[in-house]
């Protein structure tokens, strides 16, 4: 699944137009991002962890010549998945239908109101 593809999902599932999803999308996105750069840990519970890493400076080999070369150190991003995720790919959980925020409440007031 591809960008397009993922705005055009999340677009149909709320019914919000694709140009207000893509943009909450690049707003995620910029913020995960800029939190990661600065060297902190973006959780979302259930589905995983983004964070930065630090590569320690070490020796690579060119692979045409052979010839050893110093690789410097550097920060990486990293993901690591968490255990929801994780248990639902694995089949060992199930994901849960999506529900808009909200939809639970309104269901509820119907509820109270054919009760009456």
């Amino acid at each position: 699944m591809n960008r397009a593809e993922l705005i055009s999902e999340i677009a149909e599932m709320t019914g919000q137009p694709k140009t207000q999803v893509s943009a909450t999308l690049s707003a995620l996105l910029h913020t995960v991002t800029g939190a990661v750069q600065k060297g902190e840990k973006v959780t979302l519970v259930g589905f995983g962890t983004f964070e930065q890493r630090k590569r320690q400076a070490r020796t690579g080999r060119n692979p045409r010549t052979l010839a050893p070369l110093k690789i410097p150190a550097s920060k990486v991003p990293a993901f690591r998945a968490g255990q929801e995720l994780k248990d639902i790919v694995n089949g060992k959980g199930r994901q849960k239908p999506w529900q808009a925020p909200g939809a639970n409440k309104a269901s509820k007031k119907k509820a109270a109101k054919k009760r009456k």
